[in-house]
Parts: C-alpha cells; sequence; structure tokens
C-alpha cells in the first residue's frame, strides 16, 4: 500500500503474479463457469454488502470479510477435491497467500504500534493544542490537515499518512460528526491523490514503477492531476464544515507536554518508512522487513527510555495492545477473498475490456478507477499488470492515476480509508462517506480531464 500500502503491493504482486502454479509449472484451470465459481462470486457480493452496511447492521466490518475470505478458499479446495484436482495448486496459492498477508500483517502492525506510541507520548495531544490554540476554524483546521496529508503521503505512503491524521483530527474533536466526516473523507482523498503522483506514495504506483511502466520521473507528471482533482472535492466539502471555533479556552486548558523521548520516536517514524522503501528497492526485501527492524531500534529504545524513567514512562507493548485488529482482519479477509477470485479466474476476465473493439485503453483505466473503489486498487492494478495490455506510456500513468485516485470513492476503496474507518469507528462510515461520495466524483473527473490535456493533447510526460 504504506503501499495499504507498499506491503499490499508486495503482497498483492506475489499473489497475482505467481499465477498459483505448482512446482510442476501446471496451471490453475479456468473455474469461472463452475457452481464453485459462480458461489464465490456471490459470497464475495453477499459479504461486501455487510461490509458496507456496517453502519446500519452494527457489524464490524472485519466480521463479514474474513468470513468470505476463509470460506471461498475452503470452498475451492473442496472442488479440487471432489474433482481430482491438482491439490498441489490449492496448496501453492494458499501458501503464497499467507505470506502476502503476513507481510501486510506485519507492515500495518508497525505502522500502527507507532502511531500509538506517539499518542501515549501526546505527541497528538501537543499538535492538538498547538492548531487550536491559534484560533483557526473548523474549516480552517479542515484545510490544513488536508494539505498535509496530500504533501506528506508521496513520501510516507498513503496508509500511513491516512492514519496520523485522522488521529489528530480525532484529538481536535470527537463529537462533531459536521466536522469529522468531511475532514475524514478529506483526509482519505488527499492522501491517495497525493500518494498517486509518487512512485511509493501508494501500492498501485509502487506496482507500476517496479513492473517497469514508468521511470521515478514519470510519474511526477501526474502532480497536476492529482492536486487539481483533490482541490476541486476540498473545495466542495469546505461548505458543509463549520465555520466556527472549537470550544477551547486557553486559560482553563493545561498545555500538553510531549513526553521525553518522543522527538526521538518521531524521527526512528520516519527513518523506519525509509528502510521499508531501501528494504524493497534496495535489497529487495518484502518492505515489512524494513519495518521490523525500525520496529527493533523502537524497542530498543524503549528499554533505554524504561533503564532511565521506570516503566511507566513508555512500555511498548502497551501500545501494542491498543491497535486496531479489526483492521488487521479485515485486510486478511479482503485480500484472502479477492485471492480466490483471481485463482477461480474471474480477474482474468478484465482484459478483455482493454480490446479497441470493446472500450479500448482510455475507458477501460478510467473504469479501473470505479473497479478499484468496489474491490480494492491492489488487485485490480495487479490484474492489470498481469494481462499487461498493450497501451503507450500515457495510458499506464492513466491506469496508475485512476487506481490510486479511484480508491477515494468509497470508503473502503482504498488502504487509507479503512485505516480511517478503523480510527474514527462509527463515525466515518460507509454510509456517511457515500453522502459525500458526488464530491470525490467531481474530482476524479477533472483528474482525468488533466491527464487528457497534458498528456494526449499536448503529449507533456507523455
Amino acid at each position: 500500500m504504506l503501499k495499504i500500502l507498499m506491503v499490499l503491493l508486495l503482497s498483492s504482486l506475489a499473489l497475482f503474479a505467481s499465477g498459483g502454479g505448482a512446482a510442476s509449472g501446471e496451471v490453475a484451470p479456468d473455474l469461472t463457469m463452475t457452481w464453485v465459481g459462480f458461489a464465490c462470486l456471490f459470497i464475495f457480493v453477499v459479504g461486501y454488502y455487510f461490509v458496507a452496511a456496517e453502519e446500519k447492521y452494527e457489524i464490524d466490518k472485519a466480521k463479514p470479510a474474513l468470513f468470505i475470505g476463509t470460506f471461498m478458499f475452503i470452498l475451492v479446495a473442496l472442488y479440487y477435491s471432489l474433482n481430482h484436482l491438482d491439490m498441489g495448486l490449492v496448496h501453492t496459492q494458499a501458501q503464497h497467500l499467507i505470506l502476502e498477508i503476513a507481510e501486510i500483517f506485519f507492515f500495518l502492525f508497525v505502522a500502527m504500534t507507532y502511531i500509538e506510541s506517539l499518542i501515549h507520548m501526546n505527541v497528538f495531544d501537543k499538535l492538538k493544542y498547538n492548531l487550536v490554540s491559534k484560533g483557526f476554524t473548523y474549516r480552517k483546521l479542515f484545510w490544513v490537515t488536508g494539505i498535509l496529508a496530500f504533501f506528506i503521503s508521496p513520501i510516507a505512503d498513503n496508509l500511513t499518512t491516512a492514519l496520523i491524521l485522522s488521529t489528530v483530527l480525532i484529538t481536535i474533536e470527537k463529537e462533531r460528526r459536521d466536522f469529522l466526516v468531511p475532514g475524514a473523507i478529506n483526509i482519505v482523498v488527499a492522501a491517495n491523490a497525493g500518494g498517486a503522483w509518487s512512485p511509493f506514495g501508494d501500492i498501485t504506483t509502487l506496482m507500476a514503477w517496479t513492473a517497469g511502466k514508468g521511470a521515478f520521473g514519470d510519474f511526477l507528471f501526474l502532480f497536476p492531476a492529482s492536486i487539481l482533482g483533490y482541490l476541486a472535492t476540498a473545495v466542495l466539502l469546505s461548505k458543509v464544515v463549520p465555520n466556527e471555533k472549537p470550544t477551547f479556552d486557553a486559560s482553563k486548558e493545561v498545555v500538553p507536554v510531549m513526553a521525553e523521548g518522543a522527538k526521538v520516536v518521531m524521527g526512528l517514524g520516519v527513518f523506519t518508512i525509509f528502510c521499508a522503501v531501501m528494504s524493497h528497492q534496495v535489497l529487495h526485501l518484502p518492505a515489512m522487513w524494513g519495518m521490523m527492524f525500525g520496529l527493533s531500534l523502537l524497542k530498543v529504545y524503549s528499554y533505554g527510555l524504561k533503564r532511565r524513567h521506570g516503566k511507566d514512562h513508555f512500555n511498548i507493548f502497551h501500545s501494542m495492545a491498543k491497535i486496531e485488529n479489526n483492521t488487521l482482519m479485515f485486510f486478511f479477509g479482503i485480500l484472502a477473498a479477492v485471492g480466490a477470485l483471481y485463482f477461480i479466474g474471474w480477474l482474468a476476465l478484465a482484459a478483455i475490456v482493454y480490446d479497441p473493439s470493446v472500450l479500448g485503453p482510455t475507458w477501460s483505466n478510467i473504469g479501473v478507477g470505479f473497479l478499484s473503489a468496489i474491490v480494492d486498487n491492489v488487485p485490480v492494478m495487479s490484474a492489470v499488470l498481469k494481462a499487461n495490455p498493450p497501451m503507450e506510456h500515457a495510458q499506464w500513468m492513466l491506469v496508475t492515476l485512476t487506481a490510486g485516485v479511484g480508491g477515494s470513492l468509497i470508503s473502503f476503496g482504498s488502504a487509507a480509508g479503512v485505516g480511517v474507518m478503523g480510527k474514527l469507528h462509527g463515525i466515518y462510515t460507509f454510509g456517511s462517506h457515500m453522502k459525500y461520495a458526488w464530491t470525490i466524483l467531481i474530482g476524479y473527473i477533472i483528474s482525468c480531464a488533466i491527464w487528457y490535456v497534458q498528456f494526449e493533447m499536448f503529449g507533456i510526460g507523455a
């Protein structure tokens, strides 16, 4: 995802690029027109309905996601067994999936541990105080958090950025939904848009970069489409944000003081992200390897703080205990479910639409944005890269843009959105997001239009 999302890239790349072949090199059969193919598709749709209707049924999104992800693979294995097919194919695919999910799990685990550690050390309370004490209105706070998300995301990736700034949001205000809901949407859209113009700002861009679909500098040409699309959505959203100041009396407020070592922990967090990028790009290790190395540094540093100030000053295991495990379980379920759909053969059908006699590259790539919002941008981008339709360089930049930005159209269409749903549980939901989805759609259309003018009409960056 850091790349939902750098790890999501690594996980999905391994899963979908592997093709599910066993050691013998045998290719998995197409099961789309079989009873298990239709059954899994039906289960996936029903499960996603309950994910989307989380608020209506008061069921955590992780529960239906985890159920469909595990159950679909059990059905596929049962079909192979009943029809005496090569069970080695299922075993190999399951092994790939376990590895990929483990990469995602530990990647997110480290990111969330750092965030909870910073919360414990009063970093976000201090940031909240600094913002609110300046007399900013809710609307100004809306713009500050959004702009920060857009420019931090290209470096820290969209998921980490969204998690950090949604934490800031909920520390500023815990009750007013007229500020929290548009503020959360603003952060998700900004993080996804900001990640779209950086090779490692989103999983989809990292996937395209490592696949050789563009050089490092090529992605920077997506900046105009990314920022103008985001600004269009932000301007519309800002109209519903109250233009009044949060209740704040500086004389009655205790000025938060960051715990000793907080600045070092922040520095370690930045270095951990750097390690994740270097692990993948230079050392050819999974990005989570660098993240886990960063976690080891945090644990060593926490030991030093414990020796100097006592065990109650900072206990990293207390931070780990506060992690939103429902978010991790949601990703497990969704990746398993999408992996089953690909293994069956459903996602491979996507390549057909790229034929000029059907939709052609431009409209297909625009459609990828809508599909990524429903299915998740990582498996959709993986399917496109695996199919490798013949496209010009400008078209690969378009699909990178739409897969990243399009995930904002639905609350769970991107890792950033899922992360914020976990942080603002019960406030930022599918229903509250869809109420303002039209503003995101307008921004998405503007981003595509900017791409067309820049790449197709003037050839800038093509």
